[in-house]
């Protein structure tokens, strides 16, 4: 897959990030610390897979912190009342999916802006989590539970495979499926996609209901690594993912994304929180820092967007 202006600068920063840290901080590149860093972006890196798609498609998901915990907590419940491990990933897995799909039809069927529909289930998913367990951990989880009753090691190699494989996926399927080629025509340009014979709808319905079983898969991998999960994870997880992808090129408002891009965003962001910390500057500027990506991204946007309002007063 080529690559884009835009994604040769994101890898030029990521460059430059790292060599200030091989000569300020050398234990960053310590093998644990690497390993560390893997599993703190790999949440990020699966559901950024499917909100590149989301975006793509001209539409934003703003729920996906909420569903994440959701997905956590649902997964640790059913452990805890005794269901295998792997059944109950599963069943997390399905509730992101469920949750998705609920986001995808009020969308697509019911034509609501997508920004108001996710800020909706992102607050009544939260709140009513929190009402559920009232701020407690779940707790009493089987001993097999963490790490899939793997080793460390060897849950380290699962997770890893996992994200190559969904990332060598998604790359594949845009670049060369009908289905990828739907989703950039949708977003371009829904009107003419459907004239052109695309269920626009179907589309749309489809990457959210895929970004939401992404996220309750990244919720099932990160909730193994623990033997408590937190019924408040996932906070600031849209914020991110959306900063991520932004980053790595995409059109906010649809009809320009890349899985490589996502990828390059992700490893940037992760690598800038964790430099953070390794350089002695407050954490707290990584979330401004990711507010300040996403401001840019949309000016930028906003910039090379043509005025298709004008276009079409003028054409008329």
């Amino acid at each position: 897959m080529t690559m884009q202006a835009r994604e040769f600068g994101v890898l030029a920063a990521n460059v430059a990030l790292l060599a200030i840290l091989a000569f300020c901080a050398h234990g960053y590149f310590t093998r644990g610390n690497l390993f560390d860093l893997f599993l703190s972006a790999m949440p990020v890196m699966i559901v950024a897979i499917g909100m590149t798609l989301i975006i793509l498609a001209g539409h934003i998901d703003i729920s996906v912190g909420s569903v994440f915990a959701l997905s956590s907590v649902v997964m640790g419940m059913c452990a805890a009342s005794g269901v295998p491990t792997i059944l109950s990933a599963f069943a997390a897995c399905g509730v992101g999916a469920f949750c998705g799909a609920f986001n995808g039809v009020l969308v697509a069927k019911l034509r609501m802006p997508s920004i108001v529909v996710t800020l909706a289930t992102m607050v009544a998913l939260r709140d009513g989590l929190r009402w559920k367990t009232q701020g407690a951990w779940v707790e009493g989880l089987p001993a097999r539970f963490q790490w899939f009753g793997m080793s460390s090691a060897s849950y380290n190699i699962l997770c890893f495979l996992i994200v190559v494989f969904l990332v060598a996926l998604s790359a594949f399927g845009l670049r060369y499926l009908r289905l990828g080629r739907a989703v950039f025509a949708t977003g371009s340009n829904e009107s003419a996609a459907r004239m052109a014979g695309i269920d626009t709808s179907k589309i749309v319905l489809g990457v959210f209901a895929l970004t939401g079983l992404f996220t309750g898969l990244a919720a099932a991998l990160n909730a193994a690594r623990f033997k408590q999960i937190p019924s408040n994870s996932g906070i600031g997880l849209e914020l991110k993912v959306i900063a991520a992808v932004a980053v790595g090129g995409a059109a906010i408002t649809g009809g320009s994304a890349s899985i490589t891009g996502t990828v390059l965003g992700v490893v940037l962001l992760n690598g800038i929180g964790s430099a953070l910390t390794y350089l002695g500057i407050s954490a707290y500027w990584e979330k401004a820092i990711q507010g300040g990506i996403i401001l840019i991204a949309v000016a930028i946007d906003a910039i090379k967007t043509p005025r298709r309002q004008g276009e079409n007063a003028v054409a008329a």
